[in-house]
């Protein structure tokens, strides 16, 4: 359980505790107060009345501060069901994904797997899952041609792990025009990715 909800949760306890001391009897209360100071004055019937509808929009205040508390942790945090849901729409994605790559070896339109990853995991989450939040940890082996990432999301202790595997494809290769018309000499290489996915830890 994250902060946000043990704060919800302490709110509705104190909640319940203020409705509990709003259902006190006055006879209750009147005989505690004569046994502690019995010289003290009557409580009039009417400062009971105030008290319990005090107390009790305390409480009504509360839990609708709660319920609303809920609302923004499930914004801002991932299911179990949404991570597996995203991490399967993110591999279907990306397997057999085409893209080049320049004379350095990097990738031209984004900037490694992980970030590729955890993009296309958001997209996939659904239309009820945070658009932020999600970690795809590249492993300290990884290659520009091999990759094992571990994939987790806020909010849930799910865990994914993806493979990723790059292969050479020609028909791919981008050659950018040359500068008097027709094709250039440079080459952008282009690849093929390969991806798998399964539950835990890489």
């Amino acid at each position: 359980m994250d902060t946000l909800n043990k704060m919800n949760v302490a709110v509705l306890v104190l909640a319940a505790v203020l409705v509990a001391m709003a259902c006190v009897k006055a006879d209750r209360i009147r005989a505690w107060r004569a046994g502690i100071n019995p010289s003290a004055p009557e409580v009039p019937d009417g400062s009971f009345v105030l008290a319990r509808v005090v107390l009790l929009t305390m409480a009504g205040f509360g839990v609708y501060t709660a319920i609303q508390g809920f609302g923004v942790s499930d914004d801002l945090s991932w299911s179990g069901g949404e991570l597996t849901s995203a991490v399967r729409g993110a591999t279907d994605d990306l397997n057999g994904f085409p893209y080049q790559v320049d004379q350095s070896d990097t990738p031209l339109y984004f900037d490694d797997f992980a970030s590729l990853i955890e993009d296309k995991a958001t997209e996939n989450g659904g239309s009820d899952a945070p658009k932020t939040g999600v970690t795809a940890d590249p492993s300290d082996t990884d290659t520009p041609a091999e990759a094992h990432l571990t994939i987790t999301a806020t909010g849930t202790d799910k865990t994914f792990c993806a493979h990723v595997l790059r292969t050479r494809s020609k028909k791919d290769d981008y050659i950018p025009p040359g500068a008097a018309g027709g094709d250039g000499t440079l080459v952008f290489s282009g690849y093929r990715l390969k991806v798998t996915s399964r539950e835990g830890a890489c």
